[in-house]
């Protein structure tokens, strides 16, 4: 047993060592403001990761990278989602971050019975913001698909993602979200969408925002149930949350990277295997 621990230890040390070496060394961090004219010069701070050779690649014109759009929560720092960045640079995404609130923006007053519980405006802003990055982003970069994004979100992050994702269908490549709350789920089955839930008293999902077991196999949803607080999901969570998560994920693109058309609703959505400590359940039912 004492040998059986010892290698486990070994081998999430080693798996450590490995995800802070690429992060450092295979990947090329940086942040851009951009500025909004539309909203009075509002600035846009957005950080970018992408591995070095395909940026090598791309800058020669040789490919066009697929990019990722990663939403932050509420009040968190468009930098606290290294996990989650890594795996799709290090896929050959470009990884665009954007900053949606600063320190200058009133604080959110949520308002129960409202709409999304009274944050569009805040939903409205991320996807202000979204659009300006994209946009910027195509005269820095410009040999990257920007015409479908993979959208990937955490909380309000998840809500955002999910929001331009039903505004904008044909802008959307696929949705990952993490423990998003208040927007419900696009089902008409033209992208393929990955979701892992916490199971956190703290944080309850609103009802009608997941789909029923019937509406995921139709749309090629994956509902992912964990026993992970909802705030695990992110840089400061626990490292066996976001190794299984990073897993899980690096699975989910694997099947979905080559698939470029839209989703064939007669096949059920994409099984993920092995999910390791987090009980995978193709469920809405938290």
């Amino acid at each position: 047993m004492k040998r059986g621990i010892a290698v486990l230890v070994s081998v999430t040390a080693l798996a450590a060592i490995a995800y802070f070496t690429a992060n450092k060394w295979a990947i090329k961090h940086e942040t851009i403001t951009f500025y909004d004219a539309s909203r009075d010069n509002r600035p846009v701070p957005v950080h970018v990761a992408i591995r070095r050779d395909r940026e090598f690649q791309a800058d020669a014109g040789m490919i066009n990278l697929p990019v990722a759009v990663l939403n932050h929560g509420n009040t968190v720092k468009n930098t606290e989602y290294g996990f989650l960045s890594t795996v799709f640079a290090m896929r050959g995404y470009l990884v665009l971050s954007p900053q949606h609130d600063l320190p200058t923006d009133p604080p959110m007053v949520t308002k129960p019975g409202e709409l999304y519980v009274g944050r569009l405006p805040q939903i409205l802003r991320g996807v202000a913001n979204i659009h300006l990055a994209i946009a910027e982003m195509k005269k820095i970069r410009p040999n990257a698909d920007y015409a479908r994004v993979t959208m990937v979100g955490h909380s309000m992050g998840g809500d955002i993602s999910m929001y331009f994702a039903k505004q904008y269908p044909d802008e959307i490549k696929k949705v990952v979200t993490l423990d998003n709350l208040r927007v419900p789920f696009m089902t008409a089955g033209k992208f393929k969408i990955l979701s892992f839930r916490s199971k956190d008293p703290q944080f309850k999902t609103d009802p009608g925002v997941l789909p029923t077991d019937e509406e995921c196999e139709k749309a090629g949803i994956t509902v992912v149930n964990t026993d992970f607080q909802h705030n695990d999901m992110r840089d400061t969570g626990p490292d066996g949350a976001k190794s299984s998560i990073q897993g899980m994920l690096d699975k989910f693109l694997s099947d979905t990277d080559s698939d470029v058309a839209p989703v064939d609703t007669l096949k059920a959505p994409p099984k993920i295997l092995e999910p390791g400590p987090v009980a995978l359940m193709g469920s809405a039912k938290s």
